[in-house]
């Protein structure tokens, strides 16, 4: 069938409104935005009320230890739901129910007040009333979920919920999709437009949805129309033209969606959501959104003020140790790649003489980047430099120590507890196109690589799992790798 000419059109008279009123309130009032904020002072709410009513009923159980406790841990229980993901589903899926996630509230709740139960007892000695304790949990599981069925209907009523939407791809099944959101307004999106170079005749239901481009005017038609959500739906387009495409709409906060083919796109956290029975592979933003930064760069400070004040004697002795050693400084400075690809200093106590030839290490890199390539005599995949190290820097490097300076790096936000491994600038001229998104995150003291695999990994298998970090991270992802890092430092370190 010919091409369609094309043509790059305005929006429709709904885009454009929904363009004023968001410019109107001087920001980006994204649908995640919007409905993370309803959902959480909805859960206060409902824990509050529910704590209120027993009160008021039983005859305050519960005495003012508890009292107090309970209103200090408020801002506790909206972490806790945060770390259980019962904030980041609306703005990810087409659709997105209260029911979907009663199993992590029904979470939520059983541990918040067992919470409490716990402090309770250790001040107090006394455990509160059972019944009263049993009551406020029944109430709370009722209110919460009830309050966010509330929270999501004043939600869906507001423009903001809305998101601006274009498809890739103007092909049987890019029309076919376009038809289904047509036919549910309750997904809240309003579809912008098509993007595609070579767009079939319209069919009935779609004739009205404007084309907007090609797919090279993608990004402009981002930030012109405040795209949200972005549906790869079969174009023309080669699959590497499209991952390209994805991959320039990273470093923006896009919900990406796929029908399914691109299976290269697939990482560690696809979320499986559908139009009408038509399923869709989501590719939430690389990028985390603003509040798990904060949270994130929060845990980073206190973790990293913790370790350096711990880590005082190290520092100490190794001031004394490595000069003595072998003449030269205590830290060792290379410069690496951090997030957004810019360049810091990295930190780390010395472990080798100061005369090394640092291309031997440039060329291995270059052969470990294959796949077929094999481990060294060791079964490791680890450049061999024992000749170069020092006796205290072979056990800083066995107990993972050398590292320990990298908290400075934390604390200047160059780094980050958890993260891909920092790497060289000479390492990126091996990348493949799709490594890149690994510089989406900053890098870490610990990650994904260094818990599950470290030496038995080649280069470009840790560059895999960089890249798959990245594109699942999360908090609770975080906190596990934290706490798997010091079984793994003391497994290596008795090995």
């Amino acid at each position: 069938m010919a091409a369609l000419p094309v043509a790059p059109v305005r929006a429709d008279v709904r885009t454009m409104e929904i363009l004023r009123r968001r410019h109107a309130v001087g920001r980006k009032a994204t649908r995640g935005w919007f409905v993370r904020r309803l959902l959480a002072s909805a859960d206060l709410l409902a824990i509050l009320t529910a704590f209120a009513a027993v009160q008021l009923v039983g005859g305050q159980p519960f005495g003012g230890a508890a009292t107090l406790t309970f209103v200090l841990s408020l801002p506790g229980w909206v972490l806790l739901a945060k770390l259980y993901g019962l904030y980041d589903h609306d703005d990810e899926r087409t659709y997105h129910t209260t029911i979907d996630e009663f199993g992590g509230i029904f979470h939520l709740v059983t541990i918040g007040i067992c919470f409490l139960v716990a402090v309770e007892w250790v001040t107090t000695h006394v455990p509160p009333p059972m019944g009263p304790t049993l009551a406020f949990w029944a109430a709370a599981l009722v209110l919460v979920p009830c309050a966010r069925m509330v929270a999501r209907r004043v939600s869906r009523n507001s423009l903001r919920y809305l998101q601006n939407t274009v498809i890739v791809g103007a092909g049987d099944v890019g029309q076919l999709v376009a038809r289904k959101i047509l036919q549910h307004p309750e997904y809240g999106i309003n579809l912008v437009g098509f993007v595609d170079a070579t767009p079939k005749t319209r069919r009935p239901g779609v004739e009205e949805v404007p084309l907007m481009g090609v797919p090279d005017d993608l990004a402009t038609l981002v930030e012109a129309y405040d795209v949200e959500r972005v549906i790869v739906a079969f174009s023309q387009e080669t699959s590497e033209a499209t991952v390209d495409v994805i991959r320039r709409l990273n470093e923006r906060d896009i919900q990406i969606d796929i029908v399914p083919r691109l299976f290269e796109l697939v990482g560690t956290t696809v979320d499986l959501h559908t139009i009408e029975g038509l399923p869709l592979v989501g590719l939430p933003p690389v990028r985390p959104n603003r509040s798990s930064r904060l949270i994130k760069r929060t845990i980073d400070l206190i973790g990293a003020s913790i370790g350096l004040v711990v880590a005082a004697p190290l520092f100490a002795y190794a001031a004394w140790r490595i000069p003595r050693e072998s003449p030269g400084p205590i830290l060792f400075r290379q410069d690496r790649v951090g997030l957004h690809e810019q360049e810091f200093s990295c930190l780390k106590f010395r472990t080798m003489r100061s005369d090394i030839d640092q291309t031997v290490h440039q060329e291995y890199v270059r052969r470990t980047m294959k796949s077929d390539v094999g481990p060294n005599e060791n079964g490791l995949f680890k450049l061999d430099r024992s000749d170069a190290i020092t006796p205290f820097g072979r056990f800083l490097r066995r107990t993972s120590l050398d590292e320990v300076p990298q908290l400075i790096n934390v604390l200047r936000g160059e780094m980050s507890l958890v993260g891909p491994r920092p790497c060289l600038h000479y390492e990126t001229e091996h990348f493949e196109q799709y490594h890149f998104d690994r510089f989406q995150v900053p890098p870490g003291l610990t990650g994904l690589w260094q818990v599950t695999a470290r030496a038995n990994s080649t280069f470009g298998e840790a560059l895999d799992m960089d890249v798959a970090y990245a594109r699942g991270w999360s908090l609770g992802l975080d906190l596990r790798l934290l706490f798997l890092t010091p079984l793994q430092v003391l497994k290596r370190s008795t090995a």
